[in-house]
């Protein structure tokens, strides 16, 4: 085990040198515009989108938008992992099942998730559901055949031997499937998070009434560049604070490991 006061000096360390350079990137971006090397109009600038969100957030116009967008993200991640999941966990017990499903598990992987977004508004409607199912389908994939390969890469010998001593299936999975697939999981958690919120806003960006996505449509029709790198970077920011949840519940949950 490494030393408990280096490591917190070290994780300063990066956060320091990480807001140093999106503080120099965000300077350079001011300053090139203020020179009139970059046009606001296209580009915008930090100040502006500064007062943007600010305006947003007194209003309570921001608050409407990020619950919509966070409630399809979340329902779609949880719904998403839990399918991926379990399916993962199935075929990966049973590697007939594995070799039956295979050929279509790859042929509805391989279709493009943007073109399943105008079938999901026709069937779901413009409510909630058509972002969720978009985010869904976004999500388990990214945790099935990451959960499929940390069942999979479970030690042959181990297995045999918590078999010997007399364990049941469920003791196994319990003690040592799960533990072999939790890192596998956790992984492929952070980019799912990120993919359920791009479901999420893609699904608000081609019809919705409410939520990041429709702030940033809405802005977009009226050539409002402050308002979409306004809205981005709300979005930019959540899912940064999020991911720092995910990083901090992975560390809890495999503090066995060391």
């Amino acid at each position: 085990m490494g030393d408990p006061e280096a490591r917190d000096a070290s994780r300063t360390t990066i956060a320091f040198w990480q807001m140093a350079v999106g503080l120099c990137a965000l300077s350079l971006w001011q300053g090139l515009v203020a020179l009139k090397l970059l046009d606001p109009f296209f580009v915008s600038r930090p100040t502006a989108i500064a007062q943007r969100i600010a305006i947003w957030v007194i209003d309570g116009s921001l608050w409407r938008h990020l619950a919509a967008t966070l409630e399809e993200s979340l329902l779609g991640l949880v719904l998403g992992a839990a399918a991926g999941i379990s399916l993962g966990f199935l075929l990966g017990r049973s590697p007939v099942l594995a070799r039956v499903f295979d050929p279509y598990i790859k042929m509805l992987n391989a279709v493009p998730r943007v073109v399943l977004a105008p079938l999901f508004l026709l069937w779901f409607g413009l409510g909630i559901w058509s972002k969720v199912a978009l985010a869904l389908t976004l999500v388990f994939f990214v945790m099935f055949f990451n959960t499929y390969q940390g069942v999979r890469d479970a030690e042959r010998v181990l297995i045999d031997n918590v078999r010997m001593l007399g364990a049941t299936e469920r003791q196994l999975v319990r003690h040592v499937l799960i533990p072999s697939a939790l890192t596998w999981i956790f992984s492929s958690l952070q980019t799912s998070l990120g993919f359920a919120m791009v479901g999420a806003v893609v699904g608000e960006y081609l019809g919705a009434t409410r939520g990041l996505g429709y702030v940033i449509s809405q802005a977009e029709g009226t050539f409002d560049t402050t308002g979409v790198f306004a809205g981005m970077t709300v979005l930019g920011l959540v899912v940064v604070i999020v991911s720092a949840g995910v990083t901090r519940l992975e560390r809890w949950l495999l503090r066995w490991k060391g």
